[in-house]
Parts: structure tokens; sequence; C-alpha cells
């Protein structure tokens, strides 16, 4: 997977999970410098499906992380106002580039995307089950 992926894969993971995991890595990181762990309001992007014009929906708020360890940098973003979760996954993300317990990070990812796409599938089956077929005239 690649670093984008994973990223979305880890924001979209219930925070709890993703502090306890990372808390576990912090012994194997070494000295770390948070160079930035902020909230921070950013725009919505969209696309008008008719003629394809780009507008904006409004502002989302996010809590943003980026940290250095020794050789390597991690960078995190999600919605909310949760900065040790931007940590977590700031930590996690630099564990990861700096090859520091890939495996671990792999099997932990792997685990959550297959409980995101279980999750996805349920919420499609619900929101299929609320469908009306109307006639019209």
């Amino acid at each position: 997977m690649d670093q984008s992926t994973i990223l979305s894969i880890l924001s979209r993971t219930q925070p709890q999970e993703v502090k306890l995991f990372a808390e576990d890595l912090i012994p194997d990181l070494g000295p770390i410098e948070v160079v930035r762990n902020r909230t921070g309001l950013v725009m919505l992007p969209a696309i008008e499906p008719v003629k394809g014009a780009a507008f904006y929906l409004g502002e989302a708020l996010i809590a943003e992380a980026y940290i250095r360890l020794a050789e390597t940098e991690g960078y995190a973003a999600c919605l909310g106002r949760d900065l040790e979760q931007a940590l977590a996954i700031a930590l996690i993300d630099a564990a990861r580039a700096g090859s520091i317990a890939t495996q671990k990070i792999n099997d932990f990812v792997t685990r959550q995307a297959a409980l995101q796409a279980t999750a996805d599938q349920q919420l499609r089956v619900a929101v299929e089950a609320t469908r009306v077929e109307m006639e019209t005239f």
C-alpha cells in the first residue's frame, strides 16, 4: 500500500486503537521532535456534476501533526480536534518511512482496512434498504 492509502485508513481508524498502537511503537523510535501539532480549518472542494465546475462546500475542522525522528519524518491530518490521534498517526507514518516495525504496521493497517471495508458494506446495505421506487406520470 502507498502512503496516501495507509494514512487514509489510519485517519478512519478508531482513535483509541491508533493511539494504543502508536504507544507500543514509541520505545523503538528514539528521540521524537514534534514540529507541528495543531488544529485548523480546511476547505472542502467539490465538483458540480452538470458542468464540472469546482466549488467549495464549506470548511472542516482538522487536527494536524508533523513530527521528525532521527532520520525520517511523519505527517498526519484527521477530521476533528483530537491532537493525540494526529500525533499517533504521524508517529506510525514516520516509523513506516524509517522501516521501523514495518510488518507490524502493515498487519495493523491491513486489519483496519478489512474492518472499514466491512463497515462500509454494512452501511451500503442499510442505505440501499431505504431506497424507494416511485412511479412518475
